[in-house]
């Protein structure tokens, strides 16, 4: 999905916006094109857990964004995700998430994508919490 097509980021954070979850969690696209995709979504005390870390679910939420928003930039605009695996790596702390995801091979059928998810402190530093990796599989819309 490139300018060219029509899509960018512009169009991007407005199919994110469209998804009444994705409102809810306050998730937004800070890059999209070239076969990748970010997703941040500013944490709150609403996605922790009981133990004050970010839920699991809200990591899992914005891998399979990102990853579908990404493979979109190989296949085209009317995709879903096919399948993914998450592997936690340590609790999720700080004040933003973000989920950065890449195209590693694409072919007509799908696409198979990885993401890194880190979350960002106060200072911006950066820390590895997640990683993803899964297939997007472009859908025929009527």
């Amino acid at each position: 999905m490139t300018a060219s097509s029509g899509l960018d980021l512009t169009t991007a954070q407005r199919t994110l916006d469209s998804q009444p979850f994705s409102r809810l969690l306050g998730a937004r696209v800070t890059a999209f094109g070239d076969g990748g995709a970010t997703l941040e979504i500013d944490v709150r005390a609403e996605l922790h857990q009981q133990n004050g870390f970010l839920h699991g679910g809200v990591l899992s939420y914005a891998a399979d964004n990102a990853l579908t928003f990404a493979g979109g930039t190989a296949l085209g605009p009317h995709v879903l995700t096919g399948g993914f695996s998450l592997q936690y790596l340590r609790p999720a702390t700080g004040r933003t998430l973000r989920a950065r995801a890449e195209v590693v091979h694409a072919g007509r059928r799908q696409a198979v994508v990885r993401c890194e998810l880190h979350t960002l402190d106060d200072d911006g530093t950066a820390t590895l919490c997640a990683v993803a990796q899964g297939t997007v599989l472009p859908v025929s819309v009527p």
